[in-house]
């Protein structure tokens, strides 16, 4: 093997930037990618560690296929085909002539059969690569070799093209180590794929170019397409000619950080003043080259050699200042002059405001000022090319607060969300506005916003279900030196109103002479309209209104429209200005009294039986409906009390324990079953 030639070529891929995955800690486990085309499959694979790798190079690898699906159908018992079981790197004597053909193939090589891998020479990447072992060296660089050339990773024994393949099926291929378990044991490894799954090739992602001082900065997003490319080709075009690959071998990134990079950098010399354009293709682990990304085209420009420096500033009023800046007098020839451009922020667009100032200048007035300006002033290179100094501020002297804020209004929705707008201040330095909310009209409002308000809209939430029916808002204005405006007039919103009233109750009743007195206490709600009292007999299905009392008026009620011995309920609620009902006070329930006498008993009679030492009574009754009879007695001139209450039907009655010399005056009255009562009968007895 020439030796030379592989030392040459490592050099040159140490000044590009290679990718290598880190497999330290690894368990031993056979990889494999498949990449399905429109008539073929192709098949890679590799063990993932340097020393199952040396090893799988001397054993070889078995693969399989499995047919698992036809026609979209998973198959009862897949149909198993052992495509080969000595899949092993060519012998040694053979990669001599590969070796002086193909730059990856010499690589592979030296990989597999050299003496040592150990370069000489090289700095920065390369010297940590030398001191890295020799092993992880032949590992990194047979990898690197067998994603750059698929077809020397088939001379490698570590790839296969299945053209025996079907568009109707799905295979599953198994790849597995020949290694003794006893010498080491590995794992298994599979790809399921079918033509099925074939898909072109993707553009390459977000390429971009920067054309600087006789360079053009290229990049584009590898991470998004890692699984795809493994390496670029770069070709430019000079002038609109002919696209021209850059490099002999493709463009590819090592890299040895653990964080990976998700944009890949190319940088190429050119000439200034020249147009370029620029394109790239992505190349697959199988050697597929992809489609062309988009073009960038530009040319390099040189840099002025000298930036200003503006030095000093001069406030003369609150409209005008004096610049002075420095620049070497040597540089004057590279430039048609000076340019002085403003910006309202550090990091804002700065736009020219003072064009022409003569390239022998160091000094410019500006008049035009206003509450925060920012300045560069800018070196015109005679090719057009620009400098710019640093940014520098001035800031005039301002103690004027802004103008009262006027036209403050909004709305409060049902949801509580609270829409405000205003007039739009007019002061060119306004910063924006504070918000300001109360619960009160003469409390101390609270600050909504933490910083000035830009916008002269502005929407706040309130709770809807509270005491406070209305809010209230007031906005101040605030310039960019914090000066702020007198406070707007006080905006008054009512909320929309979703709470009912509180309930009225009832606090007595009373039935005098057949007519109902009502009283109640009324709701405490303060936006009450009225009171309304609903009525409803027992045989009745609704309630019914008979009574409508204002706010805070009436707070008693005589119901005379009422029928004696009738079941009677009453309710009573409270309605807002809204159409908001409260709850019914709980019901009070009532029976009116019968209050009209009936005839009284016939033939009530008393007579003295000396013998028996009683008074016998006796009277007549024939009304089926009597349930009872109240007797009442008074003895000379003493006042009558309820003597006995006697069952229905009794007609006679005798009074014993009578004192001798006395008058016994007997009442009597029915009692019927619908409550009501007859009239009185009086009888006098002298005992």
């Amino acid at each position: 093997m020439n030796k030379k030639l592989i030392i040459v070529i490592l050099l040159l891929l140490f000044g590009q930037k290679l990718f290598f995955a880190q497999t330290e800690n690894q368990s031993p486990e056979v990889k494999v990618i498949a990449r399905a085309q429109e008539d073929r499959i192709l098949i890679r694979w590799v063990l993932n560690t340097p020393v199952s790798w040396r090893k799988g190079n001397r054993y070889g690898y078995t693969l399989e296929r499995y047919t698992i699906s036809r026609n979209r159908k998973t198959l009862p018992s897949p149909e198993k085909l052992i495509i080969g079981q000595d899949f092993k790197p060519l012998p040694m004597m053979e990669w001599e002539n590969i070796a002086e053909t193909s730059d990856n193939g010499a690589i592979m090589a030296q990989a597999l059969w050299g003496e040592t891998f150990v370069v000489e020479g090289g700095s920065g990447l390369a010297s940590i690569i030398n001191r890295a072992e020799e092993q992880q060296q032949r590992f990194a660089f047979g990898l690197y070799a067998a994603d750059q050339n698929f077809e020397i990773a088939q001379k490698a024994g570590l790839g296969y093209i299945d053209t025996s393949v079907k568009p109707n099926e799905k295979y599953l291929y198994k790849v597995i180590s020949n290694i003794p378990e006893s010498e080491l044991k590995t794992k298994e490894g599979g790809v399921f794929i079918g033509i099925i799954d074939y898909e072109p090739l993707p553009e390459p992602v977000d390429f971009v170019g920067v054309f600087q001082d006789g360079a053009t900065l290229l990049s584009w997003n590898s991470k998004l397409l890692k699984n795809t490319y493994n390496s670029y080709i770069v070709e430019r075009s000079e002038e609109g000619g002919v696209f021209k690959q850059l490099d002999d071998i493709p463009y590819a990134t090592i890299n040895k950080e653990k964080k990976e990079n998700i944009r890949t950098i190319y940088i190429d010399s050119i000439t200034n003043n020249q147009s370029y354009m620029y394109r790239i293709k992505g190349i697959s682990s199988f050697g597929e080259v992809g489609p062309v990304s988009n073009v960038v085209v530009g040319e390099g420009k040189k840099v002025l050699k000298y930036v200003p420096r503006l030095k000093t500033k001069n406030i003369k009023s609150d409209s005008e200042v004096e610049l002075t800046w420095d620049f070497p007098e040597e540089g004057n020839d590279d430039i048609t002059g000076f340019t002085l451009k403003r910006s309202e922020t550090d990091r804002g667009a700065y736009k020219p405001v003072v064009y022409n100032i003569p390239s022998t200048a160091r000094k410019i007035s500006y008049d035009k000022l206003r509450t925060t300006n920012y300045f560069k002033i800018t070196a015109i290179g005679k090719n057009n090319n620009q400098r710019d100094s640093f940014s520098m501020l001035v800031q005039p002297i301002d103690s004027i607060p802004p103008e009262k804020p006027i036209g403050l209004e909004g709305k409060v929705d049902s949801t509580g969300v609270v829409e405000l707008k205003w007039t739009s201040n007019t002061e060119e330095d306004l910063m924006g506005y504070r918000i300001y909310r109360g619960n009160l009209k003469n409390e101390e409002f609270s600050q909504l916003t933490q910083s000035p308000h830009k916008n002269y809209t502005f929407r706040d939430t309130v709770k809807v279900k509270s005491l406070n029916s209305k809010v209230y808002y007031r906005i101040i204005a605030v310039d960019q030196r914090y000066n702020m405006s007198e406070p707007s007039e006080i905006l008054e919103l009512i909320k929309p109103d979703i709470i009912p009233p509180t309930s009225p109750v009832f606090k007595s009743y009373e039935i005098i002479d057949g007519i109902v007195h009502l009283e109640w206490a009324n709701s405490s709600s303060e936006d009450v309209e009225a009171h309304y009292i609903y009525r409803k007999a027992k045989e009745d299905p609704n309630w019914n209104l008979v009574f409508q009392s204002p706010k805070f008026k009436n707070e008693n009620y005589q119901d005379k429209n009422v029928e004696e011995g009738k079941y009677y309920s009453y309710t009573i609620l409270a309605r807002d200005i809204n159409g908001l009902e409260s709850a019914p006070a709980p019901p009070i329930s009532l029976i009116i009294p019968n209050t009209t006498l009936k005839p009284s008993v016939k033939g009530f009679y008393g007579s003295v039986n000396t013998y028996d030492k009683t008074i016998l009574l006796s009277w007549r009754s024939k009304n089926e409906d009597v349930s009872s009879f109240e007797l009442f007695r008074a003895v000379n001139d003493q006042p009558s009390s309820l003597y006995k209450v006697l069952p229905a039907g009794t007609k006679r009655f005798s009074d014993a324990g009578l004192t001798i010399n006395s008058t016994y005056k007997y009442i009597i009255r029915a009692v019927f079953y619908d409550g009501t009562y007859s009239k009185y009968s009086t009888i006098e007895v002298k005992y």
